[in-house]
């Protein structure tokens, strides 16, 4: 499948019927093993990928780190491939193009892009500047706004509502194809965010938010596990270190990775 064919699937993913889930992941492994599992695209996050590196999140990658993470999952899916691009690495409107470009040769049809603590209206900029960029490019890339508010408790109550529905429209006027709102889990304030942002609405997964199909009936349109899967991952890997460091069973260690996949099987193939 063409890179724009790829953008265009995963546009129309967007569209439903049924919510996009997205189980983030961090390397190829991790890539094969969703979508082995029957994900419909792939996606990163940006915090995973920086721990596989040892360095923490908060565009302290190199652009060129992020950008060899979904090249690598392109050789082993032909899913759709979103990269979590934090801030885009940089508030240089010309450099953030450049990176743009490198993400896109790397054979992302998608990205995630947040504003963290910036200025709002700087980051509608770099949205546009982003999707000028792709443009130039030839791939309809799929422009995810992340918003802040809530995860950072920029603001609270009403007003955090109110700021993420006005950062919601801003962006989607600058040129989101969608808006990203981590850390809204109420069910009532997801379904007023999903009925005033004019684009598809992107929940993280969080303690206390609906299922997907409790989502699908607010209106949302995508779900990402964030870390989610990162921590289960390294969660199992932390215990089962503890227990080989404290028994040295070697019959607990194959008991314990019962059911992990083959990946040598999966890459020789």
């Amino acid at each position: 499948m063409s890179q724009t064919a790829k953008a265009d699937l995963f546009h129309q993913l967007h569209q439903g019927p049924e919510v996009l889930v997205l189980p983030n992941v961090w390397d190829a492994a991790s890539a094969a093993v969703v979508a082995d599992a029957g994900a419909k695209a792939v996606a990163t996050s940006s915090a995973a990928v920086a721990w596989t590196f040892g360095q923490a999140d908060g565009d302290n990658l190199a652009v060129e780190n992020t950008c060899a993470v979904v090249a690598a999952i392109g050789r082993v899916t032909d899913l759709p491939v979103s990269c979590d691009f934090e801030g885009g690495f940089t508030d240089d409107l010309d450099q953030l193009a450049q990176n743009i470009i490198r993400v896109i040769e790397a054979g992302a049809v998608g990205i995630n892009f947040e504003d963290g603590s910036r200025d709002p209206n700087l980051h509608a900029r770099k949205i546009a500047a982003a999707r000028h960029a792709a443009e130039k490019a030839g791939v309809p890339l799929f422009i995810n706004a992340r918003t802040d508010v809530y995860l950072r408790q920029l603001a609270a109550g009403d007003a955090a509502e109110a700021e993420a529905i006005r950062r919601g429209r801003i962006y989607v006027s600058a040129g989101a194809d969608g808006v990203f709102v981590p850390g809204a889990a109420d069910g009532e304030l997801i379904g007023r965010l999903a009925a005033a942002i004019p684009a598809p609405l992107n929940i993280l997964a969080w303690p206390g938010a609906p299922d997907a199909a409790g989502l699908k009936a607010l209106g949302v349109r995508r779900l990402s596990a964030g870390t989610g899967t990162f921590n289960i991952a390294f969660a199992a890997l932390a215990k089962a270190a503890a227990d080989f460091l404290a028994q040295g069973s070697s019959d607990a260690v194959f008991a314990a990775a019962k059911g992990a996949p083959s990946l040598q099987k999966r890459f020789s193939a």
